[in-house]
């Protein structure tokens, strides 16, 4: 490790599903040369990329899981993160650009900007994160880069500029010109290692002085000297590189790269566009809340000799312990430290730091700030923020999406019982979007997810790594329950029993709300409730939102006021005005016109033109609304919103309808309320359920 903070890249490499994300990763670390073989993503060879390390990830040919590495090109140290495209996976790509400095947004020139595109996108702008954007697949019939150039700023709103143009597409797809430096670049040798340079070609050179005007005058909004210097048409390459940078790392600029991965074409200009354009640690400004000080946001600096502060990303459980994925802020982490974990506020010793390299790794002695690296043997969960003993400063927590879908497990014996709860206990403190929890009534084991992907391949790595037999009920879905008027409650509650009694009155009224899940206000004057005792109500009221008096669904939308009610000198308590609280609660909502409400899905289907009429029908009969189709070419892209209750099995019903050439993503979009037919269906059910319990 060079320790020089100025030539650390930090980036992660995020698309849509089949893009090229990992074959692009796996070229990047053969030209670095820290793999001798390339290998392809689905397998064919029996070795599978790098990057997808797991027996599943090669079969299937996705990526599952984030996994580092790291590299070397012309003297700077490049860390990268290969993340899954899915968007069931979606908190493992949320988690790596949460520590992240930049990253590269990979587009297929066929696909362009598809759905998954759009959510990748979204999460990059959250943690502004620069980006800088490869179009992939040049080589592929339908190629068209610049139609891609127009979806990043229309779909996207990315001010994106050509650096590059390709010589020619398809099958024909040679090599790129390099704009800034009016080259052409060829990639030759069995693998694509050889440049060679040569002058552009002249049937190109017209179309490449266009757009290389078109780079200058975007790029001269951002520097003075280069509008000048463009003026007297004396651009020299540093002047429009230094320009391209500024506005990169502000996001007001996207520099759009082209190639193929697969065929070993663009990517080592994509790598001294990496190392030149995009930010290295000191240039992000990262904040940190100061615990000590009611969190006042603090600037970290990337000094390796201040105190430290390092954000553990991602937890891994490996053959030899827990692995902690960690990114150091500021300061320096060395091995035999002492460290604060904030939230627990446990000091932990550091017995090993490593660097990954896919599921490898490599002993180091210190990780200095802007590094990413792992620990070994530490206890802490994902999102922990370790500090020098002494410092109260927290990094903010990542964003995680809730859950949408569950299943019932059923272990087959009692070994795979024991089994079952060490595979639960490892996947949950992994994956914050994975929850296990055990139902109160039938016993029964829930597990639930971001989709049925994300629980399919969970029950495959209990079958596998942890040899536990399942059997899996129904799906069932995160329905919710909530109000649709205003309601008045009026409740006492009085127990006399030997002593001290009971009693406690509390009224007030409850009114349906759309932007938070729940609100409590207090609107008491004159003491008609002990202030003390208004935190008890609020509890009370609370303690009722888990499960809801029509379905036993969680409640939300719901602002509850209260306005008067009284007290007993001796017998009101806490326990008394919480008891209150839920009889008034109870009152009120049954008043209040209870509805049932359900996960509506954003689901986008890309299918062949000829199968249209067909995909939207299998919508359609699924209670879809079709939002809006767009044809691109020969393919047509359908988006609509779909109760997730219904789309159970759809992967095997489009691929029957569309004889196998449609794809679809799904994501959650919102809740509505249930139609009357089904909330009745849903009544009967659970009554069915309570009898066979009873």
């Amino acid at each position: 490790m060079k320790n020089d903070i100025q030539k650390v890249r930090n980036i992660g490499i995020s698309a849509h599903i089949d893009a090229g994300k990992t074959t692009l990763t796996e070229r990047i670390l053969y030209y670095t040369r820290r793999i001798h073989a390339i290998h392809d993503v689905k397998g064919k060879d029996g070795v599978g990329a790098t990057m997808d390390f797991m027996e599943l990830e090669k079969e299937r040919g996705i990526t599952i899981t984030s996994a580092a590495t790291y590299c070397e090109w012309q003297g700077h140290e490049i860390n990268i993160i290969d993340t899954p495209g899915h968007v069931d996976f979606t908190i493992e790509v949320e988690r790596s650009l949460r520590v992240l400095d930049g990253g590269i947004l990979v587009l297929c020139s066929v696909g362009g900007v598809q759905s998954q595109s759009i959510t990748v996108d979204q999460q990059m702008a959250r943690y502004k994160v620069p980006c800088i954007a490869f179009i992939n697949k040049c080589d592929r019939s339908g190629a068209n880069p610049a139609r891609v150039i127009d979806q990043l700023k229309e779909k996207l709103g990315h001010n994106a500029v050509a650096v590059q143009i390709p010589i020619g597409l398809e099958a024909d797809f040679n090599g790129v010109v390099d704009l800034v430096s009016m080259k052409a670049i060829y990639f030759d040798g069995d693998n694509g290692e050889h440049l060679r340079i040569e002058p552009i070609p002249q049937d190109l050179l017209s179309e490449a002085m266009q757009r290389r005007e078109v780079l200058i005058d975007a790029a001269s909004m951002f520097s003075d000297e280069l509008t000048e210097a463009a003026l007297e048409g004396e651009v020299t390459e540093d002047l429009l590189l230094q320009a391209i940078r500024k506005a990169t790392l502000t996001r007001e600029m996207t520099p759009v790269f082209m190639g193929s991965a697969y065929k070993n074409k663009g990517v080592q200009p994509l790598l001294d566009a990496v190392t030149k354009l995009l930010p290295c640690p000191s240039d992000i400004e990262n904040q940190a809340l100061d615990t000590d000080n009611d969190e006042v946001p603090v600037t970290l600096s990337c000094d390796p000799q201040k105190p430290l502060v390092a954000f553990a990303f991602k937890l891994e459980d490996g053959p030899y312990g827990q692995l902690t994925y960690i990114r150091v802020y500021q300061g320096t982490l060395a091995k035999g430290d002492t460290i604060v974990n904030v939230r627990t506020g446990k000091k932990v010793k550091v017995g090993r730091v490593v660097r990954m390299h896919a599921a490898q790794m490599e002993d180091i002695e210190v990780m200095p700030s802007g590094y990413i690296g792992a620990l070994f043997g530490i206890d802490c969960a994902s999102g922990d923020t370790f500090v020098s003993p002494g410092i109260g400063l927290t990094m903010t927590s990542m964003h995680v999406p809730d859950p949408v879908i569950s299943l019932a497990i059923i272990p087959k014996d009692h070994k795979a019982e024991v089994n079952i709860s060490k595979a639960l206990a490892r996947f949950t403190k992994e994956d914050p979007t994975f929850k296990a929890y055990v139902n109160d009534q039938t016993g029964d084991t829930i597990i639930s997810g971001m989709g049925e992907l994300h629980l399919e391949v969970y029950l495959e790595r209990m079958r596998r790594e942890y040899n536990a037999e399942v059997t899996t009920g129904m799906p069932r879905v995160a329905y919710r329950e909530t109000i649709t008027n205003r309601a008045e409650f009026n409740y006492t509650h009085k127990k006399q029993t030997g002593g001290a009694g009971q009693f406690a009155r509390v009224a007030g009224y409850m009114e349906p709300i759309t932007e938070e899940d729940f609100v409590f206000e207090s609107k008491i004057v004159g003491g008609a409730i002990p202030t003390q005792f208004i935190p008890a109500c609020e509890k009370g009221f609370r303690k009722c939102l888990a499960k809801g008096p029509k379905m036993e669904f969680p409640v939300t939308g719901i602002k509850v006021v209260i306005n008067d009610g009284s007290s007993h000198p001796v017998d009101s308590s806490d326990m008394a005005f919480q008891a209150a609280a839920r009889g008034a609660f109870l009152e009120g909502y049954a008043k209040a016109k209870p509805v049932i409400h359900e996960p509506i899905m954003k689901v986008v289907v890309e299918t062949p033109v000829e199968f249209q009429g067909t995909v939207m029908g299998t919508l359609n009969q699924r209670r879809g609304m079709i939002v809006g189709t767009q044809d691109e070419g020969h393919m047509c892209v359908i988006e609509a919103q779909v109760p997730l209750a219904e789309m159970f099995g759809y992967s095997t019903v489009l691929r029957s309808a569309t004889q196998g050439k449609a794809q679809f993503t799904m994501e959650f979009a919102t809740y509505r309320q249930v139609p009357k037919g089904v909330a009745d269906e849903l009544i009967k059910k659970a009554a069915e359920e309570k009898k066979n319990v009873a």
